[in-house]
């Protein structure tokens, strides 16, 4: 996550809010009162907030309009959030429920502490695989029955396995995504064949 992210208070002027994203390269920010958060705000919703060009309001007009326009009109509430102790995959899954690109991270007791943003999980899941660590990738398909991974590994020695993710559990087969690097990575694929492991890719 990001933390200490930079917020803004419920009066902040619309236009304000809107220089603070620019200057800083965000899509969001939480909107804190009194040390609490209340609410958050994107690009989007206040872009949305100014008026349309084939307005017929004068430039004295608009500018008096937008002076008055809040954060606080603009926000949303109540605010979808993490917390700072629970796992990446949590989080990662109420994002998508909500369909929301970031989620603000409250501490134990409550304030916040960091921003965790779509971003945040795409670099937590290329680290989870190894992706950066090179090696062979592995994909598996065997029965989904105890005792089947511990056959892969096995048949995966003398390398070094770093990585290890699972998808399917359909028809009674699951897939597994296996990232091997080190000593005999290169015949990796083989030794699992010849162990009889379907290797859907290498």
């Amino acid at each position: 996550m990001t933390r200490d992210p930079i917020s803004v208070s419920p009066d902040t002027p619309v236009l304000d809010a809107l220089k603070l994203l620019n200057d800083h390269g965000f899509r969001r920010l939480p909107v804190v009162e009194g040390g609490r958060l209340i609410g958050i705000t994107t690009s989007k919703d206040l872009k949305d907030a100014m008026p349309s060009k084939a307005t017929t309001l004068s430039v004295w007009e608009l500018n008096y309009l937008l002076s008055k326009l809040t954060v606080a009109e603009m926000m949303a509430r109540p605010v979808v959030t993490a917390s700072e102790n629970e796992d990446m995959e949590d989080a990662a899954l109420r994002m998508q429920e909500h369909r929301v690109g970031g989620l603000p991270v409250l501490n134990d007791a409550g304030r916040l502490t960091g921003m965790v943003t779509v971003s945040d999980v795409l670099r937590a899941f290329t680290e989870i695989l190894g992706l950066r660590e090179g090696g062979v990738r592995l994909t598996l398909e065997m029965p989904d029955v105890p005792g089947s991974l511990a056959r892969a590994v096995q048949a995966l020695l003398p390398s070094n396995i770093i990585s290890v993710a699972t998808a399917g559990g359909e028809d009674g087969r699951r897939r597994f995504v296996i990232r091997v690097v080190g000593e005999g990575q290169q015949g990796a694929a083989q030794r699992v064949r010849d162990a009889g492991i379907e290797v859907l890719d290498s």
